[in-house]
């Protein structure tokens, strides 16, 4: 056996505020003192390695000192205790109004997954993203114009388009938004959506853009453009909490997993 030493790249200011979040936990449920192998703060560390490093939780846990069983029992405890910090959709649209911003930008990225059954009415894969030729759940998610997340759906099956899912989760509120004064921004994906949230018009079928008048290809380009910001979210989610690449999970734990790293990074700065 060899030993050496580790450093966790997160900020230490992170893991105290979830080993607080998990004591209170405890507090709530009674747990008595000294009853649980593991103390809040090595619980946090095991959680923020899985959820920054990626790592396999039969190694987390034995890295921590317990077993497989009792290492997924501790990482699911933390998940719900983060997962119900996440921003509420209605208060960060309320929060976003109050703060003057122009716009919101809806997005959704797909979270892989490798622990995935069912099949659709027509016998394809539910879980199977065509757009992203892999297994995984379709979340949506809202950014501020500067790129800052703001808000996770749930998780739906991969086989789910962004506009169905959109509709699901976060279309009828941001339409009471839009009608505040705080538009959407989407990509074509939500062509349709409704009053109030702007896509990029699409060019004629088998024809280049430029086939578009000019007053549409600038509407395009601006669309596009304050989308820039947006459109990388999920891409600085995903390396900043790398567990989101590919949840090993229960496919029904994709969307508490997403909402458990979306309060981690509020916190990160």
């Amino acid at each position: 056996m060899v030993t050496y030493a580790a450093t966790l790249d997160v900020p230490r200011h992170i893991v105290v505020h979830l080993s607080r979040l998990l004591a209170a936990h405890r507090r709530r449920l009674n747990t008595p003192r000294g009853s649980r192998v593991l103390g809040t703060f090595r619980q946090a560390v095991m959680v923020l390695r899985r959820f920054r490093e990626r790592g396999c939780v039969h190694c987390l846990a034995r890295d921590a000192g317990v077993s497989q069983a009792p290492g997924y029992r501790y990482l699911h405890e933390a998940i719900d205790v983060l997962a119900a910090q996440a921003p509420d959709l209605h208060e960060v649209l309320n929060r976003c109004r109050e703060e003057g911003m122009s716009h919101v930008i809806l997005d959704g990225m797909l979270i892989e997954s490798d622990r995935l059954t069912g099949t659709r009415d027509n016998g394809n894969d539910l879980w199977f993203s065509q757009k992203h030729k892999s297994f995984g759940g379709n979340v949506q998610f809202l950014a501020a114009p500067d790129g800052t997340p703001l808000w996770v759906s749930d998780a739906e099956p991969g086989s789910t388009p962004d506009s169905t899912a959109a509709r699901l989760h976060v279309l009828p509120a941001l339409y009471k938004a839009a009608a505040d004064g705080l538009p959407t921004l989407a990509d074509k994906g939500c062509i349709g959506a409704g009053i109030g949230v702007h896509v990029p018009v699409r060019r004629p079928k088998g024809k280049s853009e430029q086939a578009l008048d000019a007053d549409t290809r600038t509407t395009n380009t601006l669309i596009r453009d304050l989308r820039t910001l947006g459109e990388r979210t999920a891409a600085e989610l995903k390396e900043r909490w790398r567990t989101l690449k590919r949840v090993t999970l229960s496919p029904s734990r994709i969307g508490d997993t997403a909402r458990a790293a979306l309060a981690l990074d509020c916190h990160w700065k």
